[in-house]
């Protein structure tokens, strides 16, 4: 058994990519049910291959609180995953994350202290009269403020479900971190453009109406803004017949002129349930699209844009730094633990609860 840090990773750093890979597949037998690996869609195939579970970000530590017999629990993902599996799992159970410094853009754009400032400024303005909704992709400290201000979270399929929650009890809402996903939900639901505003985070205030329905955090995900109405203009032009499907993170004009729109897990449903010698251009993080294409042969399945990039911080996973993780687990190593404090997790969990309840 490897002992500190630094041996660790001198032993990793110097193992060829074929023997990391035999190395990681024989930790995982070596700790058998004791450990589950979570695998977020987004994932590059060269780690994705090591989950024992794939999906969403939600649905996975959802299953990961179910896997009673998991005493470590690995998320192949970013930071705000892992702190919500820790979030939903029990006390004794023990999350880790290969890379502890991958974050999320969008989420890192909504930092508590700044949520509170903006909370403040809203109840001088409406006392009483807003309830704060959350995207799961935001941090703990975000999901435990709506727990204890009256509000909850939401998935990108269950949006629609928190919006009209809030709305039918006559109030505002507040949307953090993502405003392309509020928006788009907001327009579902019914709300005129001239009843949203936007909270600018940079100045600390609020631009447009002065007495909004809704309010949306200025925060995106720089990924699904690099899909654009000119990106399907160029796809159809090149593709005739092509199905548009796209990620509700998009601008409201994109998703707009989509043929679809909804969650990864929609998307995918969309790709596995179309008839053969479907066509289909995907408006979301590239190295799912790629797998769908590889899982479906009998379909064209492309991206809506090939230029974009994939998610930095997605690709912070590797199997190199996976392996160090699994091996500091024998060590009983904490190097790479998210841990949320008892408090924050309370909260946050009220607001998955809140999520939960009226899905």
């Amino acid at each position: 058994m490897l002992g500190t840090e630094k041996e660790i990773n001198r032993f990793c750093l110097e193992l060829s990519e074929q023997d990391v890979v035999q190395r990681i597949y024989e930790l995982k037998a070596q700790l058998g049910s004791r450990l589950l690996i979570l695998g977020h869609h987004y994932q590059q195939d060269q780690v994705i291959q090591f989950a024992d579970l794939t999906g969403d970000s939600f649905l996975l530590s959802r299953q990961a609180a179910e896997c009673k017999d998991a005493q470590y629990i690995v998320f192949l993902g970013v930071n705000f995953m892992a702190e919500t599996a820790d979030i939903l799992t029990s006390l004794w159970q023990k999350v880790f994350i290969p890379d502890i410094n991958a974050g999320c853009i969008m989420a890192d754009m909504a930092e508590a202290c700044q949520v509170r400032r903006c909370w403040e400024v809203l109840q001088r303005s409406f006392p009483g009269e807003v309830i704060p909704i959350t995207y799961v992709n935001s941090s703990a400290e975000i999901k435990a403020f709506c727990g204890e201000n009256g509000g909850l979270t939401c998935t990108s399929s269950s949006a629609d479900g928190a919006f009209h929650w809030a709305l039918e009890q006559d109030m505002k809402v507040l949307f953090v971190p993502d405003e392309h996903l509020g928006r788009n939900t907001a327009f579902k639901a019914g709300i005129d453009p001239e009843e949203m505003a936007v909270w600018d985070r940079q100045r600390n205030r609020l631009v447009g109406p002065e007495n909004p329905r809704v309010i949306l955090w200025n925060g995106y995900c720089p990924v699904h803004q690099e899909f654009s109405p000119d990106s399907i203009s160029a796809v159809r032009k090149k593709h005739p017949g092509v199905r548009v499907v796209v990620h509700p993170e998009c601008s409201c004009e994109t998703v707009q002129a989509a043929d679809e729109a909804g969650s990864t897990e929609y998307i995918i449903d969309c790709v596995r349930t179309s008839p053969a010698g479907s066509v289909w251009a995907v408006g979301t993080e590239i190295n799912l699209v790629q797998r769908l294409s590889l899982e479906h042969g009998d379909k064209k399945i492309i991206s809506l844009d090939e230029t974009v990039k994939p998610c930095p911080d997605m690709l912070k996973i590797s199997p190199r730094n996976l392996l160090r993780c699994l091996e500091g687990l024998l060590g009983d190593r904490t190097e790479n633990i998210v841990a949320v404090d008892s408090k924050t997790a309370g909260w946050a969990r009220v607001a998955l609860q809140r999520m939960l309840s009226i899905r």
